[in-house]
């Protein structure tokens, strides 16, 4: 199964959920990110985070979604609520579901604020992706409606929660 994460620069969120899901997932479980407008290049936080948490970063770039190497099974939006920001959608026949996290690359502050920002971003995703991968696949893999429930079950359960913070 191929996963879809999708956000609009595709540097910083989407990167980070395809590292951390690829580093997690079962054997036959594959993700892959992409940006509706690619920042071009990859966030340098988010490189550094990933090495910190021992999360390999070989082959990993800003692409967009028009350039994909398969066609997803699953897309997972994880673009935040935040004014401005266009969230894009996914036409393929895709069982979709949205995680909404705002965009660390927005924070400002000192290093180590900034750097705390990331952090508690790839944790909601970290979290989010665990609780996705102890759910039983192979039998929500034949059901697409109470796949689709339990994606934005998470999606309600832990992205909605961590706006309100």
């Amino acid at each position: 199964m191929n996963v879809l994460f999708l956000c609009t620069g595709n540097s910083c969120r989407s990167i980070l959920a395809e590292a951390t899901f690829n580093h997690l997932a079962p054997k036959g479980w594959q993700a892959m990110s992409a940006g509706s407008k690619p920042a071009g290049q990859v966030n340098p936080r988010s490189l550094a985070l990933l090495e910190r948490e021992g999360i390999a970063t070989e082959g990993l770039y800003s692409k967009s979604w028009d350039n994909l190497p398969t066609t997803p099974d699953i897309v997972i939006t994880v673009c935040g609520n935040a004014i401005g920001e266009t969230c894009p959608t996914y036409l393929a026949p895709a069982l979709r579901a949205h995680w909404g996290v705002d965009d660390p690359a927005e924070a400002i502050g000192t290093e180590e604020g900034i750097n705390a920002v990331f952090t508690q971003t790839y944790r909601t995703l970290r979290e989010g992706i665990e609780i996705f991968l102890s759910l039983p696949l192979d039998d929500l893999q034949q059901n697409s409606s109470a796949f689709r429930t339990k994606l934005d079950y998470i999606g309600i359960l832990k992205f909605k929660r961590s706006h309100a913070r």
